[in-house]
């Protein structure tokens, strides 16, 4: 087992929040869906108790409205609470009036409901890049310390292939810690978690997170989501094959590999791995 310490992160949304169903299933119409986060959220809770693992919620302001207890349980478990926005759109869709309104929404509530200064942010679907770069000073403005929303990759959602791929400090004063990849002749393979992690059997995904440990010396953050430990979700027919391939590949396989993870590696959170002392001081939070 490597001795680097990772950051353990859970983006906590529903099955309905996500980018690959939203040209069918449009915000008006979450409220006739059965929300399965609560109930999968605590099934975390409970697998990082088991494993004494701490780590960061990326969490959606939705969510913490739609269950405050969550949110108080969440922190009382010693996580460390984040905000994904309110409503679940992409920081590239939106003015940034709407979207200040969206992140200060969240966060208020957040901070509100746990009791914590929110330091960290994660823009839905990795969603700042090359025409959007403002996003940083705005978050920069809301007194955000640290984001994690670039995946140095190419992909047809989302992706900035040309950008640093370790954790830096933006000239905007941010600090961005981008998804980890792995690079060879040139490219880079994601390697953070999520759908990746959900395709390929558990064997190989744990030899990447070892060559990226022997290779950079770095540490790896991995993410996933509350949906994806849970097989019998409702079913969005409506969505493209390609959407649900994306959505439903494995998911009966992931709790299982949760747990391995868990043991075969170090985990913390966001805020214990990257930031240092005088980082967070600067916000005014112990």
């Amino acid at each position: 087992m490597s001795n680097i310490i990772n950051a353990m992160t859970v983006d906590v949304e529903d099955y309905f929040h996500v980018s690959a169903f939203e040209k069918v299933i449009q915000p008006q119409d979450w409220s006739n869906c059965k929300p399965t986060v609560d109930y999968n959220t605590r099934r975390i809770l409970d697998i990082f108790a088991k494993h004494e693992i701490k780590g960061t919620f990326f969490i959606l302001g939705w969510v913490a409205n739609a269950f405050p207890k969550l949110m108080q349980d969440i922190a009382d478990a010693g996580h460390e609470i984040a905000s994904h926005g309110y409503n679940h759109r992409r920081a590239s869709t939106q003015s940034r009036e709407e979207l200040k309104i969206d992140i200060v929404k969240s966060i208020d509530l957040l901070e509100q409901l746990s009791g914590q200064k929110v330091l960290g942010y994660r823009a839905p679907s990795f969603s700042i890049g090359e025409n959007n770069e403002w996003v940083f000073e705005l978050l920069h403005e809301l007194g955000i310390l640290y984001s994690s929303s670039t995946y140095p990759i190419e992909h047809d959602l989302y992706g900035t292939p040309k950008w640093p791929r370790f954790k830096h400090l933006r000239k905007e004063g941010i600090i961005e810690i981008p998804i980890p990849t792995l690079r060879k002749n040139d490219e880079n393979t994601g390697i953070g978690g999520g759908g990746y992690f959900r395709l390929y059997p558990y064997w190989l995904s744990k030899n990447r997170i070892d060559k990226f440990h022997q290779q950079e010396q770095q540490p790896y953050n991995f993410y996933f989501h509350p949906w994806e430990i849970d097989p019998k979700q409702p079913r969005v027919k409506e969505a493209s094959l390609k959407s649900k391939f994306r959505h439903y590949i494995n998911l009966s396989r992931m709790e299982n590999k949760i747990e391995h993870l868990l043991m075969d590696f170090k985990w913390s959170t966001m805020k214990n791995v990257y930031l240092n002392e005088d980082d967070v001081n600067k916000k005014g939070v112990i």
